[in-house]
């Protein structure tokens, strides 16, 4: 029997990763409206160069390259990496887009129902069967996405791409054979070119903001890569301590402050069907974690037996 003395460093320490990388991703939108006077495009291929710089130094620190390499010669893991490296790109540019329209509010409710979309997509690929709570939490979920696009007479286009593009991502990257690191790492280095070519390309066009912008802006452009990969190295380390129900309550951290973030610094709209359709989807989650909770109580108190 493990020794609960030992557990419990590990789990505070795992916590503390938890809620520091979630508490990052949820002032993300102050960052980059820091610099919303920069085209997005931009910005994303600064994440991405810079990222690959900070991940290089920390793959060699760590001597993690012969991992790289067998990845690399494996073709189902590399073109896995390639569409899950499109993925985030893609999930980073309408994040961005979303910020500096001042869609904030809307990027928080991608993010809510971006667990949703990865159960959906663990049925449909994964084949993953659905309790009868978290079908209820489906549908409430669904609800208040249909809620919102009625009331606006216009689908949701941002929360819905940014839920699909994470979601399709942490499909992904749930059956590649790579640890985070190495397949972060790896990600990178497959989008630098072409993001250090449109660089290269605006900066000769004379529209390039780098150098030309600001020390501030410069700054931040450059701490880009530090800021990516910090919060998604600290939720890895955080993922191999805590259970994964806390994991999925710890994941309402960011969407939480988005909101909050949205309505109290940014001033965007918030009336009774908005307070509607974000009281459905958190009942929704809210129910999903209980049932995930039960679910692996039960697990721990009833063990399966070999065959």
């Amino acid at each position: 029997m493990p020794d609960r003395r030992t557990e419990h460093p590990e789990a505070r320490t795992g916590l503390t990763f938890g809620i520091i990388a979630y508490l990052v991703w949820g002032f993300f939108p102050v960052y980059f409206k820091a610099i919303a006077s920069v085209p997005p495009l931009q910005v994303v291929s600064h994440r991405i160069v810079w990222s690959m710089l900070f991940l290089i130094i920390l793959t060699s620190w760590r001597r993690r390259w012969s991992d790289i390499r067998s990845i690399m010669k494996n073709r189902r893991s590399l073109l896995i990496l390639m569409s899950s490296a499109l993925l985030i790109a893609t999930n980073w540019l309408v994040f961005i887009i979303a910020v500096e329209q001042g869609e904030v509010l809307q990027s928080s409710l991608g993010y809510f129902i971006t667990p949703f979309v990865s159960v959906l997509l663990g049925v449909i690929f994964l084949k993953e069967r659905l309790r009868r709570l978290q079908l209820v939490a489906l549908f409430l979920a669904a609800i208040g996405v249909i809620i919102i696009a009625l009331h606006g007479c216009n689908v949701p286009w941002i929360a819905l791409a940014l839920a699909l593009t994470f979601g399709s991502y942490g499909l992904l990257r749930k059956v590649v054979a790579a640890d985070s690191l190495s397949g972060l790492t790896l990600e990178t280095l497959l989008l630098a070119p072409v993001a250090l070519g449109y660089i290269l390309f605006v900066t000769r066009q004379g529209q390039g903001a780098f150098l030309l912008a600001g020390m501030q802006v410069d700054l931040l452009l450059a701490s880009a890569g530090f800021v990516t990969a910090i919060p998604l190295l600290l939720f890895s380390a955080a993922a191999r301590r805590l259970r994964l129900a806390t994991i999925g309550f710890l994941q309402y951290i960011t969407p939480s402050l988005h909101v909050t973030l949205a309505v109290l610094l940014y001033h965007e709209p918030f009336n009774g069907t908005h307070l509607t359709s974000f009281l459905l989807i958190w009942t929704g989650l809210a129910a999903y974690s209980w049932d995930a909770c039960k679910a692996l109580s039960k697990n721990r108190q009833y063990p399966a037996t070999a065959r």
